[in-house]
């Protein structure tokens, strides 16, 4: 094992480019950053965002990003630490304090209300304040709170949800959703009690709240559909089966509202996905699992979109409003992977999220643009050890424990179900393929599903007032930035002036200036 140990680190040291070496390689780099630095203060980006980009990674904390950037390095065969993923590159970095106003250690529902609709919120609640209870639905009416989506909405541009999980989950339910329970996905999941007082499922919320969202692209398709309707993909698995129990199909009547002479489509594959012309194409609802979609090393390319795929199709549709658009992007299983312990699967949804980032970077222009990454939270996951540089990010540690004398993993959580107890000690992995996608890695506690973490996340930007997100902020500050920059919401009075200063030159105004110049 040793022996094995030494190979990977000598083989890892040849790696490193001889440039390093030399202080001037660091000098230099150093003052190309300084430089850059200043350029930036010289020259902030004030315009008003015509469009607004949120890419949420959930439960993508700072370690989650590190590891990721290591791990794609090593993919395209560099020893890693010195990559930059493209949230990397943004020019404006800031930390998000994601506390719910009940928890110390967030949940999702509490945190997608603070960085969707502004105010922070009880964990387990969607699009109300914190007057409301969790899972009382007497206590939904008047504490109500809108989203940036309604706001751009209100502002006559076009907006659009995308995500990996399902449709009616936590973070895409924010933007359009009141609930007092994160998990009433149909009328199924409810008490009969919240029903009798009018509280309303999520996914009717979906159809009837935004009837005009242009792009609702994820999974979740069962909650669309009359109780025990087969599946469209699984007609055999049960599971997979419609849940609603008030007999609607809100596929149909998502696509019946829409107004006449509008082209609305409903699909539930890939191949049906990019088959359409966006050009010709004026509503798009894909729903392409029964619940979340598949982790991205699992994916079916004959039937699940990529999340890049999905990024590309609603960009082109939502660019031919000239009033600009708000979409929401969400890597949603990055969460998921870390909740089982599974870290390669979490790094690599991490990995999709960041390439959706770059193409959406191709297909946009930053001084028009304000795009956003952040998380909703943290996760109690780690990396560390005695580690060389550019040790496999997914690989061991770079030594034995010094008290059970087994091997570790460098990647870590600090509870979950990685956790084993063989013959009153800790397992040893020496025999165990710790490179398989599904591999859990190690715990400090057992539990059924790793908790999430309480600590600050990052928040990249760019574009324009992208310098406005710096320093340590509540999270529910993000979308007040994001709406002051394109102008929506409730901080207008400056607009004008920068519409003025921006506005470009007309005939009558060219021929006023040259008069103006003759008569001096």
């Amino acid at each position: 094992m040793k022996s094995l140990l030494f190979l990977l680190m000598v083989k890892v040291s040849l790696a490193f480019p001889d440039q390093e070496k030399d202080p001037k390689y660091w000098r230099d780099q150093a003052q190309k950053t300084l430089e850059n630095a200043l350029y930036l203060q010289d020259h902030l980006n004030t315009n008003v965002a015509k469009n607004i980009i949120l890419f949420l990674g959930d439960g993508m904390s700072v370690a989650t990003v590190t590891a990721a950037r290591i791990l794609n390095g090593q993919q395209n065969g560099r020893p890693g630490e010195e990559t930059q993923l493209e949230m990397d590159k943004f020019p404006y970095v800031a930390l998000s304090k994601t506390y719910n106003t009940d928890a110390q250690v967030p949940d999702s529902a509490g945190t997608a209300t603070a960085f969707l609709c502004g105010v922070k919120a009880n964990q387990g609640t969607l699009g109300v304040s914190a007057a409301a209870v969790l899972a009382q639905c007497n206590t939904t009416q008047g504490n109500e709170v809108d989203s940036i989506l309604k706001w751009a909405k209100d502002a006559g541009k076009s907006v659009g949800v995308v995500t990996t999980t399902r449709v009616t989950h936590a973070t895409p339910g924010a933007a359009y959703a009141h609930s007092v329970n994160r998990n009433w996905y149909s009328d199924n999941e409810m008490t009969p009690e919240a029903i009798q007082q009018g509280c309303k499922d999520i996914a009717w919320q979906l159809v009837e709240n935004v009837p005009d969202m242009e792009v609702i692209l994820g999974g979740g398709r069962k909650y669309m559909y009359p109780k025990n309707t087969p599946d469209v993909e699984y007609p055999e698995d049960g599971n997979a089966n419609g849940t609603r129990l008030d007999g609607l199909n809100l596929t149909q009547i998502w696509v019946e509202n829409k107004p006449k002479g509008q082209v609305a489509r409903y699909v539930w594959n890939r191949n049906q996905l990019l088959g359409l012309d966006p050009l010709n194409v004026d509503y798009i609802m894909g729903l392409f699992e029964p619940g979340d979609m598949k982790y991205e090393q699992e994916r079916q390319n004959s039937t699940d979109p990529s999340l890049r795929e999905m990024v590309q199709v609603a960009l082109k549709i939502l660019e031919k409003n000239p009033n600009g658009y708000f979409l929401l992007v969400e890597g949603g299983r990055i969460d998921h992977g870390h909740h089982a312990s599974k870290a390669s699967q979490a790094l690599h949804e991490a990995i999709e999220l960041d390439k959706a980032i770059a193409l959406a970077g191709g297909m946009t222009k930053e001084d028009e643009t304000l795009t956003v990454v952040t998380a909703d939270h943290s996760h109690v996951f780690t990396f560390g050890g005695a580690t060389p540089r550019g040790n496999p990010i997914l690989g061991l540690s770079g030594g034995l424990s010094d008290v059970d004398f087994k091997p570790y993993t460098s990647i870590l959580y600090g509870n979950g179900p990685g956790f084993r107890l063989v013959d009153g000690g800790r397992q040893n992995i020496t025999a165990i393929d710790i490179f398989d996608m599904n591999y859990q890695a190690q715990s400090a506690v057992p539990l059924q599903s790793e908790t999430h973490g309480g600590e600050d996340v990052a928040i990249f930007a760019k574009g324009p007032m992208a310098h406005l997100l710096h320093g340590i902020h509540e999270q529910n500050y993000i979308p007040h930035v994001m709406a002051y920059a394109a102008c929506i919401g409730q901080n207008k009075d400056h607009c004008a002036a920068i519409r003025n200063r921006t506005r470009p030159l007309t005939l009558p105004s060219i021929l006023l200036f040259l008069s103006l110049l003759s008569w001096l």
